[in-house]
């Protein structure tokens, strides 16, 4: 019943090539076999078929092809060539083919190899590749100049107090830059990235893949030293190249700004001297590879490297085409909801002056803070550490909630800002000129919990719940024949909730496709589905959230705008109709507090670093992250697995949608008009079982698709 997608006959056994089996044998070592087949052939001992790579390949420190397959299996102990002294003086700056060849031939040979790109700007959607870095052992790299302007000035280590340029040195500023033609080395290295047979190494190599896919190199396979320390270690530090080189290689690599500078006379990378770029990014290989000795290991060990290999290694090629392909927005309607929101703005802030008594500054937390303890002698001010009033959102909604009008008014102005500046106006700043297209930028290992977190702009975090954050979503559009389709799973983190604390009367509820904030509120308050007040349903939809996230009697009340005492009667009441919960909330923070972790349904740890902390405020916040932590960590690695499964169903299916965004539990994708229904029923069936077969589940995935003009059309 299996369908063969290769030919029966290409299966046959056939006669080898002798130099091709030889080659291949020596270079894995196999040496008793090399000798019997090199008998078996009449070939005498002399004969060397693969000695010139192997010899090209094995520098002292490099690493072969046996250590690469040992590190992956995890079977090769940390040794002191991984962690000794790094010695950015050994890097070879490569100025000619012949060099660049050399190198593409120890690539080869060895198997495995390190890459970085240095590029001219951060966005990797635009900026021009400058330089490209390769590594193949401690101490062991090299810098290929692509792009350097011509009589770029050398720099020292040091930049001066005020953040000022490296300072120039005359003679070597005198030097004209010898450089292989851009396209001649990508032609060079083409081969070599997209061999199925070298394993490339990367920090953060998501960057790195998009840099090559503009310039037509599609790098496999791939490791990378960034999602490898993510999947072992999420939680407990950040994953950066310089942090986890101080952490696991006690070095400090050169910083940036070593060789760049800093503050408003910083130069771009493609100014930078050749010395200096050369062992800044031939350092970045040899740290990168140093550090995937070292991690790659503890996978197998650690029981990581099924997260590792399912979930986090097949995603950066997933989303570097995501941010390549960006999500066109419309400007007109931001340069309208701009003026809109500065129209309002006056407003508040006309408001804000006569309830003051006088104009202040409402982007002055100093002056807020003097008019409404100073002046109006509110209640409940307190001063930070630097004598000044506090101000922040928490203050500010207290004092509203007290029936103040002016901190509610700041409030409204304060939102309205924010929603100019950050979305109205940076949208529009950010769309390409040309395509009138943003590109975000997706982190891939900034959060303790496996979420994606998007930047420059951050797509994440526009109001879901305002009619602002509609207007703004309507700003995101389709090109012409072409329709946005928004894919949302809905209610995921309850329903993991129903599934992993075995909730049977929310198990039922999600099955029978009821409303499961009324079926909530008609078990807490004894009220019948049919005509229920839908205050008495926003309340158990406010419960149903809260407990995802450990809520207090405080923060539902607060959120309700009841007394504490009532919200804590409401969170007693509801433990009592669903005690597993509770045994759930139990259970959790006690499994974090013994083992520092707690962990998804697929099996990723995610650290609670205070979880044990003698600090109570610090305890509490650790056990609300235990409770909520593998619940946000399933969501965030079910989308992901979908995510992984999309494009290849997309093409196989033979429709042309592409996946733009991801907003938490949704996808956003562009597909032709004619193909939209398709699409939908395509996306939401594959969202729907991407948790098949790693995980089975008691609760069926419910996956929302809708197909629209806009953003906030199809949301």
């Amino acid at each position: 019943d299996v369908v063969v997608e290769e030919p029966l006959d290409s299966f046959a056994t056939r006669d080898f090539t002798p130099d091709d089996l030889l080659g291949f044998l020596e270079l894995m070592e196999f040496k008793t076999l090399t000798r019997r087949v090199r008998d078996s052939l009449g070939m005498g001992p002399a004969s060397d078929a693969a000695a010139p790579a192997i010899a090209a390949a094995a520098t002292s420190n490099s690493i072969t092809p046996m250590k690469a397959l040992a590190i992956a299996m995890g079977e090769a102990p940390v040794d002191e060539t991984q962690t000794g002294p790094v010695n950015t003086e050994a890097y070879e700056t490569i100025t000619t083919r012949e060099q660049l060849d050399r190198w593409i031939a120890r690539g080869f040979a060895a198997g495995v190899i390190a890459v970085d790109t240095e590029t001219d700007a951060l966005s990797s959607s635009h900026s021009g590749l400058v330089g490209i870095s390769l590594g193949l052992g401690p101490n062991d790299a090299c810098y290929i100049p692509l792009a350097h302007r011509e009589n770029a000035p050398a720099a020292s280590a040091n930049t001066d107090l005020f953040g000022e340029a490296p300072q120039v040195d005359a003679a070597a500023a005198s030097n004209a830059i010898v450089q292989i033609p851009l396209s001649e080395a990508i032609a060079a290295l083409k081969p070599l990235l997209e061999d199925p047979s070298v394993l490339k190494v990367g920090q953060n190599i998501k960057y790195d893949l998009g840099i090559f896919s503009r310039y037509g190199v599609r790098v496999a396979p791939f490791d990378d030293s960034m999602l490898i320390s993510y999947s072992l270690e999420a939680g407990l530090h950040q994953h950066g190249m310089d942090e986890l080189s101080e952490l696991h290689l006690k070095h400090t690599p050169i910083k940036f700004a070593d060789v760049c500078g800093t503050g408003k006379n910083q130069i771009s990378f493609d100014k930078a001297p050749i010395d200096a770029a050369t062992r800044y990014s031939g350092e970045d290989c040899d740290v990168t590879l140093r550090l995937w000795s070292v991690l790659k290991p503890r996978l197998a060990r650690e029981s990581a490297l099924t997260v590792y290999e399912t979930i986090e290694r097949p995603l950066p090629q997933v989303v570097s085409d995501m941010e390549l392909a960006g999500i066109k927005v419309d400007r007109d309607v931001l340069n309208r909801l701009s003026g809109e929101f500065s129209q309002r703005m006056g407003a508040h802030e006309a408001e804000a002056h006569e309830l003051a008594g006088k104009p202040f500054n409402l982007g002055s937390p100093k002056q807020i803070g003097e008019i409404l303890f100073g002046d109006m002698a509110l209640p409940g001010g307190k001063k930070t550490a630097t004598g000044a009033w506090a101000t922040d959102v928490s203050v500010m909604e207290d004092l509203a909630d007290q029936g103040h009008a002016l901190p509610r008014t700041i409030l409204d102005w304060r939102q309205l800002s924010k929603l100019k500046s950050t979305y109205a106006d940076a949208l529009r700043d950010a769309a390409d000129p040309k395509t009138g297209r943003v590109h975000t930028s997706y982190s891939l290992a900034a959060t303790q919990t496996g979420r994606l977190a998007s930047t420059e702009p951050n797509l994440q975090n526009i109001p879901v719940r305002t009619e602002e954050g509609r207007k703004i979503r309507e700003a995101f559009v389709a090109e012409p024949g072409h329709v946005l389709i928004s894919a949302d799973y809905s209610q995921i983190e309850l329903r993991l909730l129903a599934h992993v604390a075995n909730i049977d009367a929310l198990k039922n509820a999600f099955r029978d496709g009821m409303d499961i904030h009324a079926m909530t509120a008609s078990e807490m308050f004894d009220t019948p589905i049919e005509g229920m007040d839908p205050m008495i349903r926003r309340r158990a939809k406010a419960i149903n959230f809260g407990i995802i996230y450990g809520i207090s009697a405080w923060g539902l009340a607060r959120q309700l705008s009841i007394p504490q005492g009532e919200a804590s009667a409401y969170i007693a009441r509801y433990f009592e109709r669903f005690p597993g919960i509770r045994d759930y909330m139990n259970q959790t923070k006690e499994f974090a507090r013994e083992h520092g972790y707690v962990t998804t349904i697929f099996g990723r740890k995610l650290h609670i670093r205070d979880i044990k902390s003698t600090n109570q405020g610090h305890r509490g916040f650790a056990e609300r992250q235990a409770i909520n932590a593998p619940l946000q960590g399933s969501a965030a690695d079910l989308i992901k697995r979908a995510m992984i499964r999309l494009p290849d169903a997309l093409s196989k299916a033979g429709l042309k949608a592409k996946m733009l965004l991801q907003v938490h539990d949704e996808l956003i994708f562009e597909a032709p008009q004619d193909e939209a229904d398709a699409t939908c029923k395509l996306t939401a069936d594959v969202m729907a079982h991407a948790h098949e077969p790693a995980a089975q589940l008691s609760i069926p995935l419910t996956v929302e698709a809708r197909a629209a003009s806009n953003w906030a059309a199809a949301h």
